[in-house]
This record gives C-alpha cells, structure tokens and sequence, in this order.
C-alpha cells in the first residue's frame, strides 16, 4: 500500500490565511446584514497600472500570430526580462551580477517553498520569529522542522526573536546553523535591517558556512535611502545568500504571478565528503524538471514595469499603499497603542492592549469593529500578543476601517 508523508501531519490544520477565513465565514453566516472590511491579508486592490497593461495586450497581439506565437519558454525565463532585472534592479545600487543567476518565477511564494529541497533534510534551520508561515511549513513537510510543541515551536528549528524589546532586530544566534531564513522589509512586523545589521549577518554566514534565504519580496516600499533593498549590497553576500524578489505587491501582481530568484554561482554547499557544490546549476536542473516556466505574458508584462511610464506608475500606487500605512500608524498611535513598521513597508504591527493574546483580540475586532486584522501568533511565538495589519486596501477601505476602529475603541 501506498504510504503517506506523515510530516504533513505534523502541521497546523490549516494554513494561517485559511484558518482566518474560516473565522470570517463563521461571523458573515451569524451577522448577514455586517459589511466585513478585511486589512488582514497582504492582497493588493488597486488595478495594474497601464503601462502593464498595454505591454499584455501587445504579448496577447502576438500570440495571435504565426510570427509571434510562443510555446514553451526558457526554463530561467526570457532573456529580456532577466536582462531589465540586471539593468535596473541591481546595477544602480553596485551590484553586478550574470544572466545565468537570475531566475523568473511565479511569484516568491513558490521559489522561498520549494528552494530548501536543495540541501539535506538533516540541516539545521534558523528563523526570525515571527516569520512568513511557508519558511517554517515547507521544511516541516519534508521532516527538517522536527516536530512541534504547544507553544508552537519545532523542536529542529533555530528561533531568534523579533520583539518591541529588542527593537525588531534578531540577535545572531549562539551556535552554529546551516540555513538562516532572513525576510526584510520583515513580514509581518514592517520593520526593516540597517546595513550594518545586515552586514553582521553576512559576516557570520561566511564565518560559520551558513546559508542565507533572503526574502526581498517587499524591497520596493522601501522610503529610507539608507535601507539596503538587496543583501548583495553587503560584500560577500554572493558566496552565502540566495534573494527572492516577487512583483506581486511591487506592481500589484498577485493575480498575474511573476516574481524572480538570484542564485550566484559564487554559492556553494558541501557534500558529507566534503566536496564543494555550486546550488546555481542544481537549482536550474531543479526549475527545468518540476517548473513549467512562468507565461510569455506574464514576463512581457513585468518588463514594462522597468520603461520610464512603468517605473513612474508603480511608484504611485506604492505611495498609494504607503499613505495607507501612515494613515494607521497615525491613528493607533493616537489611540495610545504600540505600533511599528508602515514606514518601510505596506504592513503595520500592533502590540495587542491589555495583554489580550492575538486571537482574542481578532475576533474582539472582528465582531466590534467588523474588520479583519491577522493575528500575530500565527507568524510564530514571538508574534503572540501582536496583530497585523496590511495597508493595500483602497483609501476608502482603509478610512472606513479607521472609523470603526475608533468607535469601537473609544466605547
């Protein structure tokens, strides 16, 4: 008979976001008449820009053509898009880097879940806490994570907290560990990792033969000159680190799913012999046998994020998305609440009132105030005590939002 993967019992019931909408389902079949406003998960609402746009109706254009039809793609994907990556996403900022390194994907969800096949499953995993669920989920369904207590913490894995008390910023950690998930700007909590904070992360990889997974996905929301958007802006990082960049809140592309994922050829792993391995032709023969390649239309459209109208236009919904943020940071904190992040990224973290735990306090606002926030516990330990709150709603979501916040806490 046929067995199953017993790791995937090892798992929640259901994944965070599921689990949230469960809730809502629960309170809509119970209050009919409520209209729900939902700042809980991070998907986007405002429309593609029209640079975008136009750039899909050209690619569909020539689909429609003997001349321009296209069927299967490059496995890495198209060389005009990896090319305006390279010119515009790393170049400007020093950083030099081969076509070969770069690989399209279809959004960083998938590239973050599926790249820890590369390595054993016996290495050790080290996490920010809280942290993006799919790091901690993806490791777990193949047994790295070990297994996990009722405080929600795997017996395998490294945690290194990311609290108000420490100011957002993970310490290293005090031995030895083979993969470091690093995510900055941070989801969930907003906040963001000096230079020199980063370059200290860097520096112990290359030290201690240590793996960085650098998750960059929101890098675009950066407003602080000072911020680095790339690890590869630290000396070294291209023989420790692989970067994930997704064009899902960048350009609002979480239904047209591109993303894309650096892999140098500087980096190497190690056999049990001992033998060094590069990970860039292992991930291209991984990407070319479990990977169909993300679509010609999809691709055509993130290059026109990179002309000069696309570069302008996603500017403007990032500083629509932004002004969502400022928005609520200005009002919790008015409310006398703690708050971070929304700064440097579309995502606010809240320090639940009165020591309410992070569920208690969503359905607390969820049945006061009819809005939905995520609470934090379900990005790990640390984030217990804490919601979070998403800024790609529209103005006049958000505002409404902010309202009925008031009015519920103010009673």
């Amino acid at each position: 008979m046929a067995l199953v993967n017993e790791h995937f019992l090892k798992l929640p019931g259901n994944y965070l976001f599921a689990d949230i909408a469960k809730r809502v389902n629960v309170f809509r079949t119970t209050r009919r008449q409520a209209g729900l406003i939902s700042l809980g998960i991070g998907d986007v609402t405002q429309p593609l820009c029209p640079a975008v746009i136009e750039a899909m109706h050209r690619a569909c254009d020539e689909m429609g053509t003997d001349e321009g039809f296209r069927g299967y793609g490059p496995e890495q994907g198209y060389d005009f898009l990896r090319e305006a990556i390279l010119k515009n996403d790393f170049l400007p900022r020093g950083i030099h880097l081969d076509i070969d390194e770069v690989f399209i994907n279809d959004g960083a969800k998938s590239d973050t879940g599926n790249i820890q096949e590369l390595i054993r499953w016996d290495n050790s995993v080290g996490v920010t806490d809280p942290i993006y669920p799919v790091y901690l989920d993806s490791n777990a369904m193949i047994g790295r994570a070990g297994t996990k207590d009722d405080e929600g913490r795997w017996s395998n894995v490294v945690y290194l907290p990311c609290t108000a008390e420490n100011g957002f910023v993970p310490a290293l950690p005090d031995r030895r560990v083979d993969v470091i998930y690093l995510c900055y700007p941070n989801n969930p909590t907003g906040t963001v990792l000096t230079k020199d904070e980063l370059r200290k992360w860097v520096n112990y990889a290359l030290k201690n033969d240590t793996l960085i997974f650098f998750d960059a996905a929101y890098e675009a929301y950066i407003q602080n000159p000072d911020i680095p958007h790339s690890i590869y802006e630290i000396r070294g990082a291209r023989k420790c680190a692989i970067e994930f960049h997704s064009y899902s809140k960048t350009a609002g592309f979480t239904g047209v799913r591109c993303g894309y994922t650096i892999v140098p050829k500087d980096l190497t792993a190690a056999t049990l012999q001992g033998e060094r391995i590069p990970l860039n032709p292992l991930w291209l023969r991984r990407q070319s046998t479990k990977f169909n390649g993300t679509s010609y239309l999809s691709q055509r459209a993130a290059e026109a994020i990179y002309t000069p109208e696309g570069k302008s236009q996603v500017k403007e919904t990032i500083a629509y998305y932004m002004q969502n943020a400022s928005r609520l940071l200005d009002t919790l904190r008015g409310l006398g609440l703690e708050v971070y992040g929304g700064e440097n990224a579309p995502y606010v973290w809240m320090r639940t009132p009165d020591g309410v735990s992070s569920w208690q306090f969503f359905e607390q606002m969820l049945y006061g105030a009819q809005v939905v926030c995520t609470p934090g516990v379900g990005f790990g330990p640390s984030g217990e005590g804490y919601v979070r709150f998403t800024a790609f709603g529209s103005h006049e979501q958000t505002e409404e939002a902010i309202e009925r916040i008031e009015k519920w806490m103010k009673r």
